[in-house]
């Protein structure tokens, strides 16, 4: 720590020095010789290279938790109320998570097991699904599947697909698709007319539109509450961070 301070405070003059130059410029041999001390100091002491990049990475993912804080406070409405995406868990509950996920994610897949545990076993919480294609053409062919399955047979029949989905590991195409419909005995032409609907269309494309504004770049990510949560969680940091937001 006594380094750091050092290193800090040496980087300080280096700044006072340069502030200095308008008043009093240094010559050539002074400033060769403050560089020379300043490479001598880090050749004697490379930890605290490393010991200030752990700060400003600190500092980084610090400001970054705090934008997104402001992120979602800014949309909590298309987050948390869009009028459109699937309502799940306990529609009461008093945490609310979010799931931007992907059908064909791999890390959304492993999620998935882990969000159902959390819900049974917490019994408190809201869960609600965005859709948010962003693997390919069978990513985008599947969302449109679920959505229109949504929009034509309920949430019952969404959640059964969408279960379905992710425990699917071949490779999605249209066929694939009016077998599982077919097992679910869903109406596939009627299914199958909306998934080319200005309808599905708009839904999908306004989640997308929400990914950007919350600068979401992979699935899956979460909202709880008032915090992103970027990337897969184990179910054991779900449970803290529901603990922590309970207080």
């Amino acid at each position: 720590m006594k380094k750091l301070i050092a290193t800090t405070a040496l980087l300080s003059c280096v700044s006072l020095s340069t502030q200095a130059q308008s008043l009093k410029p240094m010559t050539d041999e002074e400033r060769a010789l403050f560089r020379a001390e300043v490479r001598s100091y880090l050749m004697q002491n490379p930890e605290v290279i490393m010991e200030a990049i752990d700060v400003l990475r600190a500092n980084e993912a610090q400001a970054q938790a705090q934008a997104d804080l402001t992120l979602v406070s800014d949309n909590a409405a298309a987050i948390f109320d869009d009028g459109y995406s699937w309502v799940g868990g306990n529609p009461d509950g008093d945490i609310t998570l979010v799931e931007f996920l992907d059908y064909r994610c791999g890390y959304c897949k492993r999620a998935h097991d882990e969000v159902a545990e959390l819900l049974e076993s917490d019994g408190n919480i809201r869960l609600i699904v965005k859709e948010l294609p962003i693997l390919g053409e069978a990513s985008v062919l599947a969302s449109r599947f679920a959505v229109a399955v949504k929009q034509v047979a309920g949430d019952d029949s969404y959640k059964a697909i969408n279960d379905a989905l992710m425990s699917f590991n071949g490779d999605i195409s249209m066929p694939q698709l009016r077998r599982l419909g077919s097992t679910f005995g869903l109406d596939m032409d009627a299914i199958e007319t909306r998934m080319d609907s200005e309808e599905v269309t708009a839904e999908i494309a306004q989640t997308r539109a929400l990914a950007q504004l919350l600068n979401i770049t992979g699935t899956p990510t979460f909202v709880m509450q008032d915090e992103l949560l970027r990337g897969y969680l184990p179910l054991e940091q779900m449970q803290a961070i529901v603990a922590q937001k309970r207080g």
